[in-house]
């Protein structure tokens, strides 16, 4: 799994209002991005190197990039490069929001998250619980309550990613906090 980050422990923050990255349609993503098509060498035998099927996607906005290289099929390298990098926009952008999204409420049922970290929704799910976490100033709890989920359930969903929980952990430390567990 690759993705380049634009500068390590960066986070930078979108305008209020605006629909995070992660969020956007994939096409819509994807007009504010550079998609590249190469070679990558490695495991695969005669037939990996004679197209180019290996995807780097760059996120012009914000820089960030993310590749996939690991199928013969360009087409699954170019869908599980654009997951990649939704999932990297999740953990680098922050766009603060006044208000629960639809995709949120949709996924909750009775105070616990419906979701699979392979969803197509899990990036959007995941930059929606950093965005109000960090709204809440690394408030987990408040941030729960405003989510209408359980603080339990807040942080079983930042523990599917290793880095979303140590964004948060460093957050919390800055701010004289204990770690989550």
């Amino acid at each position: 799994m690759k993705a380049r980050m634009m500068q390590p422990s960066t986070i930078a923050v979108y305008d209020a209002g605006m629909e995070h990255p992660a969020a956007l349609p994939i096409e819509q993503l994807l007009r504010d991005c550079n998609v590249t098509r190469t070679r990558r060498s490695g495991p695969g035998g005669q037939h990996r190197n004679k197209v180019a099927t290996a995807i780097v996607i760059t996120h012009e906005p914000s820089g960030i990039v993310a590749e996939a290289s690991e199928r013969r099929s360009q087409t699954q390298n170019h869908a599980e490069a654009v997951f990649r990098l939704r999932v990297e926009l999740a953990l680098q952008l922050r766009c603060p929001s006044e208000s629960v999204s639809p995709m949120w409420t949709s996924r909750v049922r009775d105070g616990r998250i419906s979701l699979n970290s392979s969803h197509a929704d899990y990036p959007a799910m995941l930059a929606e619980a950093l965005d109000t976490i960090q709204a809440h100033h690394a408030d987990v709890k408040a941030a729960a309550e405003r989510l209408n989920v359980s603080p339990t359930q807040l942080i079983k969903l930042l523990k599917t990613h290793p880095r979303a929980i140590e964004q948060i952990n460093a957050d919390r430390k800055r701010l004289g906090l204990h770690a989550l567990q």
